[in-house]
């Protein structure tokens, strides 16, 4: 007697942890930091880790894969920002002090909510789709290229929608451009110094799970959840 057909072992982990980074850099996107003189938002300091794995997926098991788990966290974005926000419905206990700054922190913005949800979409459908042409145009030499170039689109795309949606009246409109170009050369930055980590994902999924797919005759309409 046989079980079910085994499938990739790690798409469970990749995804768990798409979710989180994507889930933490929904409820601190606001927050400004100052990187050389320039404000930007924290998340330039991890929200890149969603592209590592965006790579990784795109790169191992096929642009299909990497757009259904884009979608999975687009849903898990959504129903934690509408959990984070309607807790905020119960009162509070009467002797609890801190109500005050847990409403701060989780008070939903509509604006900043749809423009991290929009760039996050925007930004890993269009860094898969360029990782995996690519891929097929080079026939999978220099992986370094790859990442890097689709590092390149993907973080401007998702950068530029992000802060010009959600901090145009945060940031003052001199500063919005540099914070946009710092933003986007960080995020890139971070993706370069994480090749050596990327190079060593990629070559243990491939011989783990005895996959290295190449998107000859994908569909790629961003659209299909699956």
């Amino acid at each position: 007697m046989t079980g079910p057909p085994a499938g990739p072992k790690f798409i469970i982990l990749l995804t768990a942890l798409n979710v989180t980074f994507l889930l933490v850099s929904d409820f601190t996107g606001a927050r400004i930091i100052g990187l050389y003189g320039v404000g930007v938002s924290v998340t330039v300091l991890y929200f890149p880790i969603t592209y590592l794995i965006g790579d990784v997926l795109t790169e191992v098991y096929g642009y299909a894969q990497s757009r259904r788990v884009i979608w999975i966290s687009m849903f898990c974005s959504i129903a934690g920002s509408a959990i984070g926000g309607g807790q905020l419905a119960v009162p509070p206990a009467a002797f609890f002090s801190a109500d005050a700054a847990y409403r701060t922190v989780f008070s939903p913005s509509l604006i900043i909510s749809a423009a991290g949800l929009f760039a996050f979409f925007a930004g890993d459908i269009s860094k898969s789709y360029a990782l995996a042409k690519l891929k097929v145009w080079d026939r999978g030499k220099r992986l370094w290229l790859r990442f890097v170039s689709s590092a390149i689109v993907g973080e401007a795309v998702n950068t530029s929608l992000f802060y010009g949606i959600a901090l145009h009246s945060v940031l003052p409109q001199r500063l919005l451009l540099r914070g946009v170009l710092v933003g986007w050369a960080a995020k890139v930055i971070v993706e370069v110094l994480m090749l050596p980590l990327s190079y060593r994902v990629v070559r243990f999924l491939k011989r783990a799970e005895g996959v290295d797919h190449y998107d000859y005759d994908t569909n790629f309409n961003p659209f299909l959840a699956r």
